[in-house]
């Protein structure tokens, strides 16, 4: 699984340097289809309950599932979420960034920063003996914090030699008992994050999915084992 997300984590390092403006959301999938299978891997997400591409592309307002088209450029300004996942010798690797396009506004830029230090403030609680609430618990008071707010209808998830597994993992926390860590399993730990009110809706296309209010969203995303000596986030880029 390390490896696996290992090849996730190039492919979407890659992708980061080629952002640019003019860039359309089909060459990011092109470029990632290419170089995952040049290093043996599958993508995970094509075909996958009907998924016609092999990445996630969504811009500004898309929070998670959008369709690459080669009619969709991005722009200065704009941000841009990059869910990639392969499968490689049995075994799934899954991680997403939230990218900016040239220089973005100070709350753009903020939503970024915060996603990104709430997925480290839920890696933190991947302890052998937590409770999956213990994650979703980190996430939620982080982003409220600073005034944003988490999706509720998607959630993070088991990852192994399915893509999709048990446990699911919310970004918010249950008035309930949640099931407890133990060493050996492997979450994708995935906040989702909006500027403005937590509500989303799936476009006509059946996957993209969008904020109501047409506020921005970012979305981050590691695979993370959880070990006797704490967590060991497998999509780290190891160069």
């Amino acid at each position: 699984m390390r490896e696996a997300n290992q090849i996730v984590a190039e492919t979407l390092a890659l992708l980061e340097e080629k952002m640019a403006p003019g860039v359309t959301t089909w060459q990011l999938d092109h470029w990632a289809e290419k170089h995952a299978v040049k290093l043996g891997a599958v993508p995970a997400f094509k075909g996958y309950r009907g998924y016609p591409a092999s990445l996630c592309v969504s811009l500004n307002d898309q929070v998670v599932h959008g369709i690459p088209s080669k009619k969709v450029a991005v722009q200065a300004g704009d941000i841009v979420s990059i869910d990639f996942g392969v499968k490689y010798k049995g075994f799934y690797g899954d991680a997403a960034i939230t990218v900016p396009v040239g220089r973005v506004g100070e709350r753009e830029a903020e939503l970024l920063l915060v996603t990104k230090e709430s997925l480290d403030k839920a890696i933190e609680q991947v302890l052998v003996g937590n409770r999956i609430n213990d994650i979703s618990k980190a996430v939620q008071d982080h982003v409220e914090q600073h005034g944003f707010s988490v999706v509720r209808q998607f959630v993070g998830h088991g990852i192994g030699s399915q893509l999709h597994e048990a446990p699911e993992i919310p970004n918010y926390h249950r008035a309930e008992r949640t099931p407890k860590l133990l060493a050996g399993m492997v979450l994708a730990i995935e906040p989702m994050v909006n500027i403005g009110g937590s509500d989303v809706r799936v476009l006509a296309d059946g996957w993209t999915v969008v904020t109501s209010d047409r506020s921005r969203s970012a979305h981050f995303e590691h695979s993370v084992a959880v070990t006797e000596s704490g967590p060991l986030v497998l999509s780290v880029r190891a160069r």
